[in-house]
């Protein structure tokens, strides 16, 4: 989008009740109704590569249901996301579900094509396989970048039952392939039962920090967003969240859920805190919307969703102006 441009919005709440008509991200246009878009929302139907309980395939769409009362004006980042920078739903990646080779592919050059195109993504998934194609995408891009991965797991496992590529190994692949900046990687609500203490001792030689969601309880929101920053920099940043780093109570929609997690709170009030970094594009996976209760996890899915897209547009907006 140019900027003499003026962003088209979500359809007015006002004249036609939310729960009427197609359930676009936020209510949002299509990528087929604007052309080209600042920030593209797409979902990712894809959930071969999970180890517990499936489902996260119909994630996407069930974040967008719940998403449909989001609002145009973030009061928490004083900011109106979809007026700063076109924002547009481009629709569902249609990767293999039978071969997660296959499917990883698909998704890698899915990405690189609507990078390609100027727009940064926030991928709403699908089990968490899909970020390490994402991964890919955006270091070919912008080359190796920061890394902050909200999840309950560490996601740096080696292989499943002999597959390298599944929901809990995409961040080791990544680190093997040098697409990562192991300056500024950093984990953020871990907690529950590991492998063996092998396990922290592998991640840590990787480069990652922990940050436990005990450690959020304690320490509180805003001092480990403050932490975060400063192992960030001015890096360029991908954030990838699987929404089982909330506590069950906060998200029971998912599969492989561990108590004494995060609240939703914690988590929205974390990425306000990195409102400065450069965040080029993101994820939210793991809902899996089977197990979900009166949308609880969806709810959070997408005012997380929110946050981040906000995040975007506000950088996007600033960069048009100069600032």
């Amino acid at each position: 989008m140019s900027s003499n441009e003026t962003p088209r919005g979500p359809i007015d709440s006002s004249r036609i009740p939310r729960y009427a008509g197609p359930a676009t991200f936020a209510r949002l246009p299509r990528l087929d109704e604007v052309g080209s878009t600042d920030v593209a929302v797409v979902g990712v139907p894809f959930d071969a590569g999970v180890s517990y309980r499936p489902g996260a395939r119909f994630g996407g769409n069930a974040i967008r249901e719940a998403s449909r009362l989001l609002r145009p004006y973030n009061p928490a980042q004083d900011a109106s996301p979809f007026a700063l920078a076109q924002v547009a739903d481009a629709g569902d990646i249609a990767a293999n579900p039978f071969n997660i080779n296959e499917a990883v592919e698909t998704v890698e050059a899915a990405a690189d094509d609507i990078l390609g195109t100027g727009a940064r993504m926030m991928t709403l998934g699908g089990d968490h396989t899909i970020a390490l194609p994402l991964l890919r995408s955006v270091a070919r891009k912008h080359g190796p970048v920061a890394l902050l991965h909200f999840d309950a797991h560490l996601d740096t496992w080696d292989t499943y039952f002999g597959a390298e590529y599944t929901h809990g190994t995409p961040f080791r692949r990544a680190v093997e392939e040098g697409i990562l900046d192991t300056e500024a990687l950093s984990h953020v609500g871990i907690r529950g039962p590991l492998y063996g203490k092998q396990d922290l001792t592998d991640d840590e030689k990787m480069g990652f920090g922990i940050v436990t969601s005990a450690d959020v309880y304690r320490r509180g929101a805003d001092e480990v967003a403050d932490q975060l920053r400063q192992r960030i920099g001015d890096r360029p940043l991908y954030i990838s969240i699987d929404i089982d780093c909330l506590d069950p109570a906060h998200a029971p929609g998912t599969g492989t859920p561990e108590a004494g997690g995060m609240t939703s709170r914690e988590l929205l009030e974390i990425l306000r805190g990195l409102a400065s970094c450069n965040l080029v594009s993101a994820d939210v996976v793991e809902v899996a919307p089977a197990y979900d209760h009166a949308e609880i996890t969806s709810v959070a899915a997408s005012h997380t969703a929110y946050e981040l897209t906000t995040i975007m547009a506000r950088q996007i907006a600033a960069s048009r102006n100069g600032k």
